[in-house]
């Protein structure tokens, strides 16, 4: 058993992400909120009313350095924005605490390759924030391939059919040089599930996209915003399995926002989120009859009601809170992240410059 009985954290980036984080480290056992770091006044307040009554004797800063000097924490979680990932983690590298970074880990290769080789001098953990693999029914999913329900896997297909991106403070995530881009930026997610599903890395991307339906008419300081909205997205992976991600920011009134099939050389395996249900369609021969089998992964309501992830970020808490115990290991290393910036990367090439992207052009 660990001998360490609380875990004290901080926050950088009090944003509605790091309110998420706020939440559900309030229902994480033996979790306990001592620092909070923004350089905005109206955020650190959306944090002090997140934190309620836990707030009394929590320290405000107005940026990570200070809070990394505090010696006040344990554990910190880094909720900036994207671009400000490495000079935030800067400082706390050199407080030896541990680390759960958000997604994307940077904005760039060259970024998201210093923070490894910073991680890599780390004697506590460092965990890049992808919780869409806690999603209970994506975990399940994951789990049955893995077990080789469907047979061998032969193509992975993910649809996110969305909301568009929502208003930042500084409409910061209006422009791709702050974000990285919208493949970066929210399809890091995605490209880090192929890799996790697939077992290979990828070799050769295919991105077609374009900002065709949100921000077309959104002007700041003149400027209008660069992010794509839709994009199909074809990765091929170095094991022979090919991926594809259906991208639309457009879709809000879908009635799952997530779907993913994967499809094997005995069976197909889906799951639906939010809905939650498992689909498996196991292959029958023309003309017989179809034997589909759907069950639902039930998910705590406790973990649903803290955030807007399907109750993923309470069991990411809990796995990075082990972790930080000595009674877990690291999940997602800073090389995941990497490897999700560089897919990203290549897919916003390709979309912009219409053409595949070999992997090793960005040096993988």
């Amino acid at each position: 058993m660990s001998l360490i009985e609380q875990v004290r954290y901080g926050l950088v980036g009090t944003g509605m992400m790091g309110i998420e984080h706020l939440q559900n480290l309030a229902i994480t056992p033996g979790a306990v909120v001592t620092a909070i770091a923004d350089p905005v006044a109206t955020s650190l307040g959306w944090a002090r009313s997140a934190l309620g009554a836990r707030s009394e004797g929590v320290q405000a800063f107005d940026n990570a350095a200070a809070l990394a000097r505090s010696g006040l924490v344990d554990a910190v979680i880094v909720a900036s924005p994207n671009f400000t990932h490495r000079t935030v983690l800067e400082p706390l590298f050199d407080a030896n605490v541990a680390i759960l970074c958000e997604k994307p880990l940077a904005t760039t290769i060259d970024d998201a390759r210093w923070v490894v080789e910073r991680v890599e001098a780390m004697t506590k953990p460092f965990w890049t924030a992808m919780e869409y693999r806690y999603m209970p029914p994506a975990a399940a999913f994951i789990a049955q391939v893995h077990d080789g329900r469907i047979g061998q896997l032969r193509m992975l297909t993910i649809r996110e059919h969305r909301f568009p991106f929502l208003v930042k403070v500084g409409d910061w995530n209006r422009f791709s040089r702050n974000t990285g881009g919208t493949m970066v930026e929210k399809c890091c997610h995605f490209f880090d599930l192929m890799r996790l599903i697939v077992g290979a890395e990828a070799v050769r991307v295919y991105c077609s996209g374009a900002m065709d339906v949100n921000h077309v008419d959104e002007r700041y300081a003149g400027e209008r915003p660069d992010i794509l909205d839709n994009s199909y997205t074809v990765v091929d992976f170095a094991n022979g399995v090919r991926a594809m991600l259906d991208l639309s920011m457009f879709a809000d009134g879908a009635e799952n926002q997530e779907e993913i099939s994967a499809v094997g050389d005995a069976a197909r395996l889906d799951v639906l989120i939010p809905e939650g249900a498992l689909v498996f369609s196991p292959r029958t021969g023309f003309g017989n009859p179809k034997q589909v089998e759907r069950e639902i992964v039930d998910v705590d309501q406790t973990a649903l009601k803290a955030g807007s992830h399907h109750g993923s970020t309470f069991y990411q808490h809990q796995k990075f809170n082990a972790a930080v115990r000595d009674e877990g290991a690291v999940e997602v290393s800073a090389s995941d992240g990497l490897m999700a910036v560089a897919i990203g990367t290549a897919a916003e090439i390709s979309a912009r410059e219409k053409r595949a992207v070999e992997m090793r052009e960005l040096g993988f």
